[in-house]
């Protein structure tokens, strides 16, 4: 299912946002720094089992569930 990565992100952005628009710029901005830039992936984007496990890890860190 291709675009599972953009919503995983996406979940992540919002979860840890809840509606703040300064949470959710930092936290683009800590994907981004941890080698995970949002840009990059859309609804197309193929589902690189490396990169599910790599932004699983970031949700883990930030204590985030997607």
């Amino acid at each position: 299912m291709a675009g599972q990565i953009k919503r995983m992100i996406n979940s992540i952005i919002q979860k840890r946002a809840k509606g703040n628009p300064v949470i959710l710029e930092t936290t683009t901005c800590k994907l981004i720094l941890k080698g995970l830039d949002p840009a990059l992936f859309n609804e197309r984007s193929p589902d690189d089992p490396t990169i599910i496990v790599k932004v699983l890890a970031i949700a883990a860190e930030l204590g985030v569930s997607v």
